[in-house]
């Protein structure tokens, strides 16, 4: 100990109380994701975690050139940035949260990585939000709270559900449990999980991207946070003015306990210890390492010195530049798309310039034919939803995506403007359609089709089988102005592969 001082009473440990709010509130956030399903919790409540993200409904406003209601919520986390600087980022983020738990390496073995890295994060947002103002919102699937939903619904819950459903079926087997497992799947069926198993397109692909971000923990703590999320970048310029902020007292003895633990390596030992507020979580490691009790959290109104690393005129005007040509390049590869199906409602809405790519509609549908867009509609439909009937039907008992969308992308029709909203044609192949192709009876489209007058109808005929001998069939026909192009007719056909009545977008 240096000689002078002397270790003064600690101040109780804010630790658990820190730890308890992370973990509540990303267990809150888990249990509305859970409850995003039609008839779990109100669509009010299931979307209310993205109506909180203030990047996503800037975008949003700025790309539809309206400000609804319900982005209002947003204001709550710049007040609390305003406050209490990027508490956001270290208390209540879930994708923080998880970067807690992941391990990191120590101290010792952590490599210095430049203080300019800070910069991409500013260079993300403010792209996002110029390409925003030019209508497009591809960007936003690297916002925080977009990626942990999109991953949770495409990836992680289905693949909880195909090991539940493979555990169930194998206790199915032993006679004794049959009826424990009978009572464990009415509990969970439809109330967590469908009743029919849900596929996923390239659910790897979703999962690897979250895996990656976690794994960047292990160059150093919080990599993403420090270095590339754009939510953090824009919270961390509003805490340049945040009221409460961390700062070094007297006490100090420049042990440099507080910059060893200091999980975005923003105390500066160079600076006497000091942080860039717009850097620091308000984790309060720092405090609980200090053996002499130096680290205050004092109210006081201030403007915190801008860094290099900070964006400037040359950062604005490199991000103008990334945005428009990032996005002439994504509206280049609109030549080549295929139409896509959307919600019911979201076409005629524009879908593109309105959609956060959020996923909420992903979960919330009961039969799994919402699912993000790959390549197929060009880059700027990225991870925008599009129906795809193969894996699933748009029912015609639910409006659910409309009601849980936070932007209104698919706009909240009631169930009655639901269903005599029109999402494509119906189109029979007659190569591969049984009755047509091989002369046998099959009718299962016809008796599918939900519309109260059928969009499918059976017309008997008399036609020669193989064997030379008359047979009478019923082949199914499209009523092109009755169908809505729900896809429950693809979904059911039991032609393997591509089935024999397929939906197409209807376009204009």
């Amino acid at each position: 100990m240096s000689k002078g001082h002397f270790l003064p009473t600690r101040r109780p440990s804010a630790r658990p109380l820190r730890r308890a709010v992370q973990f509540g509130a990303l267990a809150a956030f888990l249990v509305l994701l859970v409850a995003a399903r039609r008839g779990g919790a109100p669509p009010s409540l299931a979307n209310l975690p993205m109506r909180l993200d203030p990047l996503a409904m800037l975008a949003h406003a700025l790309a539809a050139h309206a400000l609804l209601a319900g982005s209002a919520l947003a204001l709550l986390t710049l007040a609390l940035t305003l406050l209490f600087g990027r508490a956001w980022c270290g208390w209540l983020c879930p994708l923080g949260t998880l970067l807690d738990l992941v391990p990191s390496p120590r101290p010792a073995a952590r490599r210095a990585l430049p203080e300019t890295w800070r910069q991409a994060k500013h260079v993300l947002w403010l792209t996002l939000l110029v390409a925003a103002l030019l209508g497009n919102l591809t960007l936003l699937v690297l916002d925080p709270l977009t990626l942990v939903i999109r991953t949770f619904g495409t990836a992680l819950w289905p693949a909880l559900e195909r090991v539940v459903t493979a555990a169930e079926g194998a206790a199915y087997a032993l006679p004794p449990l049959r009826p424990a497992v009978e009572a464990i799947d009415r509990l969970l069926r439809p109330a967590l999980f469908p009743l029919e198993a849900s596929l996923s397109r390239a659910p790897v692909l979703y999962g690897l991207v979250l895996v990656a971000v976690l794994a960047l923990n292990g160059l150093t703590p919080r990599f993403w946070c420090r270095y590339l999320c754009p939510l953090g970048g824009l919270l961390g310029l509003v805490s340049k003015v945040g009221l409460v902020r961390r700062e070094v007292t007297s006490a100090c003895t420049r042990c440099g306990a507080c910059a060893r633990v200091c999980p975005t390596g923003t105390v500066r030992p160079d600076r006497d210890f000091a942080s860039d507020p717009a850097e620091c979580t308000m984790c309060l490691e720092c405090r609980e390492a200090c053996p002499y009790d130096a680290i205050r959290f004092p109210a006081r109104p201030a403007l915190a010195p801008m860094e290099a690393y900070d964006p400037d005129r040359r950062t604005v005007l490199a991000s103008l530049g990334v945005a428009v040509l990032g996005v002439a390049l994504f509206r280049s590869s609109r030549a080549a798309r295929t139409p896509l199906i959307r919600p019911p409602g979201a076409r005629e809405n524009g879908l593109e310039a309105r959609c956060i790519r959020c996923g909420l509609c992903v979960r919330a549908c009961p039969t799994g034919a919402i699912q993000p867009a790959l390549l197929e509609g060009g880059l700027e439909s990225l991870w925008t939803p599009v129906l795809v009937p193969r894996l699933g039907y748009c029912d015609y008992s639910c409006n659910a995506c409309g009601q849980v969308c936070p932007v209104e992308a698919i706009p909240p029709l009631t169930l009655e403007e639901k269903r005599r909203a029109v999402l494509g044609r119906a189109y029979v192949d007659r190569n591969r359609c049984i009755p047509w192709a091989d002369h046998r009876p099959c009718i299962v489209c016809e008796e599918m089709c939900p519309v109260p007058e059928k969009a499918i109808v059976l017309e008997e005929v008399t036609v020669t089988d193989a064997a030379g001998q008359p047979v009478t069939v019923q082949r199914p026909r499209v009523v092109e102005e009755r169908c809505i192009g729900c896809g429950i007719c693809e979904y059911k056909c039991p032609v393997s592969g591509e089935a024999a009545i397929r939906v197409f977008a209807v376009e204009g």
